[in-house]
C-alpha cells in the first residue's frame, strides 16, 4: 500500500496558558506543567478534509490524514484501523437496547487493539524527529503495538511493563523481538520511570515525549463512527477509560467534523467505563469533583489499571459537560460482560471490553440511556490477550468415542437428559 498524506498545518499548544511550541517531542508546558495538545488550522482543512476526499482514500486511518499530525513526506504502508461498526441486535435485546452499535477494535490491525491507531501516528513522528529507539510504558496492548510497528519501521524498541502483566500480552510483545523490561510496581511506577529514561537516553517514548501526537490517533475512532453511521453522530458513546485520553479524542473528532460541516451539529453524551478496582475518573464524575484522587489498582482489567490518569481531570470534566456519566463494575461483572458480548454478538473481547459491555448494560438498566437512543459502545481489545481472566469458568469436556450412538447419548447428557449407563461408565 502506498498513499501520500497531506496534513493540515498543526502545532503544539498548552491547554492552560495557551502558549504554542511548534512541533517537537514535548508533552507538557515548561511554564505551567499542563499537558500539550495538537491544534490545527481547521479553516485550511476545508478544501481537503471533505467527505469525497475521505471516501477516495484508503480503507484505514490514513483516509483522515489531513487532520492527523503527520510529518512532511510521511508515506504510510500499514493499513491500521477502519474496524467494523456493527448493530448489536442480540446484545440489545438482552439489555433492553433497540439502537445499540459496537465499535469493534478487537480486530484492529496489526495487534488487535485500538492502540495500533495511536502508535502508528506516534511512530510517524518518532521517525520525523530522528529517534532510532522508541519505547513506552504499558499495561499490555500498547506494548504489543509498539513492538510490532517498530520492527516494521526498522526502529529499536524498549518496552517497560508492570511485572504482573498478563502472560499473553508479555509473549505478544517479546515475539516481535523487542526488549521488554518488567518493573516491580504498578503502571504509575512504570510511567514515572519512563519519563526519566526518555530524558536520559534520548529515546522516543510514545506516551511520554511523543504523547500529544500519539493521542491524536484516537480521533480516528470518532471519525470512523461518524462515517460508518452515514455521516451522522450518535446520541451516546460508551468508552473504556484508562488514562482518559480516548474518550476526549472521540469528542474532539466529532467537534472537528461539526466545524468543517461534515456532520450536523447535535449534542452527544459521553459515558466513561472503568473497573471498580481502579476507578479514579469514575469516582470523580460520581462525586462531581474537578480533580482525581489517585487509587492503587486492584482489578483483572489490567489494561485499564492506571491509578493516576494523566487525562483524568479533563475526561471527568468533559463527561459532566456533555450530560454523560461514568460507571465502574466489579471483576465478576467484567467476566460476565466478556461472556455476554461473546454469546450474543460473537465478539470475544479482553477485560476492558468486558468493562465497557457491563457498564453499557448498567446504563440502560438505570435509565441513563433510553432504549431507542443511538448508542455506540467501544470495544478496544481482543479477548485472546486476556484468556487468564476466564480460567475456571469453562470445564474441559470429556472425549466421546467416534460412534453415532455415543454422540447422540452425549448430546442428551449436555441437554440434561443423560443416560445413566453412559455417565457411570465415563464414556469408556
Amino acid at each position: 500500500m502506498s498513499y501520500s498524506c497531506t496534513s493540515t498545518a498543526y502545532e503544539l499548544k498548552c491547554n492552560e496558558c495557551g502558549k504554542r511550541f511548534g512541533n517537537q517531542p514535548l508533552s507538557a508546558c515548561p511554564d505551567c506543567l499542563a499537558p500539550l495538545e495538537v491544534v490545527y488550522d481547521l479553516d485550511s482543512a476545508r478544501g481537503i478534509f471533505t467527505r469525497e476526499a475521505i471516501a477516495s482514500g484508503p480503507a484505514n486511518i490514513w483516509r483522515y490524514a489531513a487532520l492527523l499530525p503527520l510529518p512532511r513526506g510521511f508515506e504510510p504502508d500499514l493499513p491500521v484501523g477502519f474496524t467494523p461498526l456493527v448493530k448489536a441486535r442480540n446484545l440489545g435485546k438482552r439489555i433492553g437496547a433497540s439502537n445499540l452499535y459496537v465499535k469493534n477494535d478487537a480486530v484492529c490491525f496489526p495487534t488487535l487493539s485500538f492502540k495500533d491507531r495511536v502508535v502508528s501516528v506516534a511512530l510517524a513522528n518518532a521517525q520525523g524527529f530522528g529517534f532510532e529507539t522508541v519505547g513506552c510504558s504499558s499495561t499490555g496492548n500498547l506494548a504489543n503495538s509498539v513492538a510490532a510497528q517498530a520492527v516494521r519501521l526498522g526502529l529499536k524498541a524498549c518496552i517497560l511493563v508492570p511485572a504482573d502483566l498478563e502472560a499473553a500480552k508479555i509473549l505478544n510483545t517479546q515475539v516481535y523481538g523487542a526488549r521488554l523490561v518488567r518493573i516491580d510496581g504498578n503502571y504509575d511506577h512504570v510511567n514515572r520511570l519512563c519519563t526519566l529514561v526518555a530524558d536520559e537516553y534520548n529515546w522516543g517514548f510514545v506516551n511520554v515525549n511523543l504523547r500529544p501526537y500519539y493521542a491524536e490517533g484516537s480521533k480516528t475512532v470518532g471519525y470512523e463512527i461518524a462515517e460508518q453511521l452515514g455521516w451522522r453522530l450518535p446520541d451516546n458513546v460508551v468508552v473504556p477509560m484508562a488514562g482518559g485520553s480516548l474518550i476526549r479524542k472521540i469528542r474532539k473528532a466529532f467537534q472537528e467534523l461539526i466545524y468543517l460541516g461534515l456532520v450536523e451539529d447535535k449534542p452527544v453524551r459521553f459515558f466513561g467505563a472503568q473497573a471498580t478496582g481502579c476507578s479514579p475518573i469514575s469516582q470523580a464524575v460520581k462525586h462531581g469533583l474537578d480533580f482525581i484522587e489517585p487509587q492503587r489498582p486492584n482489578t483483572i482489567a489490567r489494561s485499564l489499571a492506571i491509578g493516576n490518569p494523566a487525562d483524568g481531570p479533563a475526561a471527568a470534566k468533559m463527561i459532566q459537560q456533555t450530560g454523560g456519566w461514568a460507571e465502574d463494575v466489579s471483576d465478576v461483572e467484567i467476566v460476565s460482560g466478556i461472556q455476554e458480548l461473546a454469546e450474543t454478538e460473537g465478539i470475544f473481547t479482553e477485560t476492558a471490553g468486558g468493562v465497557t459491555t457491563a457498564v453499557t448494560a448498567r446504563l440502560y438498566a438505570h435509565g441513563r440511556i433510553s432504549p431507542d437512543e443511538l448508542t455506540v459502545s467501544c470495544i478496544t481489545g481482543n479477548g485472546l490477550k486476556t484468556t487468564d481472566a476466564l480460567q475456571g469458568h469453562y470445564e474441559q469436556q470429556r472425549a466421546v468415542r467416534p460412534r453415532l450412538a455415543d454422540f447422540d447419548s452425549y448430546l442428551r447428557e449436555l441437554d440434561g437428559i443423560a443416560e445413566t449407563e453412559l455417565v457411570a461408565a465415563g464414556g469408556n
